[in-house]
């Protein structure tokens, strides 16, 4: 999947959903969604995490390691050999009008994950109130990704975890 998914992590959500989902039945979509939310609070590229988390699911460290291998050597030597073809003819209406393309597709590509996430996670109204209040809060008023974050953990924490009966 490395170097046959173009536009990062969030396009690589319905690959992994047909090819490792559904054909192979290693995981499940609300594994994948959680490793996505550890993956976009751990350093690093989120395609590489979810890969070796998946890695290591199927097969502990070795397979962690396997898995973060074969998802990240296939796409730099891609990368690599795209870069310097790239610098050369990028100047040629074709290879413009080619990236342009792949551009659209990527986007959406990234569209249909997210209504995908959405789908999965909406299951009650609080994650609605959640999702619109980090909206609201990220698109308009330009709030800080790390604050949204974690004042979502702490809502969560409070919101989710059982309590206590007298």
């Amino acid at each position: 999947m490395g170097c046959l998914t173009f536009g990062g992590g969030y396009a690589m959500v319905s690959v992994l959903e047909r090819e490792i989902i559904a054909k192979k039945g290693w995981i499940t979509m609300e594994e994948v969604m959680d490793y996505y939310t550890i993956a976009q609070v751990t350093p690093g590229v989120i395609a590489v995490n979810v890969s070796t988390f998946i890695g290591y699911k199927r097969c502990g460290l070795l397979g962690g390691i396997v898995s973060t291998l074969s998802f990240v050597l296939p796409g730099v030597t891609l990368v690599t050999i795209a870069a310097f073809c790239l610098s050369r003819f990028s100047s040629l209406p074709v290879v413009r009008h080619t990236i342009a393309g792949v551009r659209v597709a990527v986007g959406a590509l990234i569209l249909n994950t997210t209504i995908k996430l959405c789908k999965g996670y909406f299951k009650i109204g609080k994650e609605i109130v959640f999702f619109l209040t980090a909206f609201a809060l990220s698109a308009f008023l330009s709030a800080s990704p790390v604050l949204l974050i974690a004042a979502a953990g702490l809502g969560g924490f409070f919101l989710y975890s059982p309590r206590k009966k007298h």
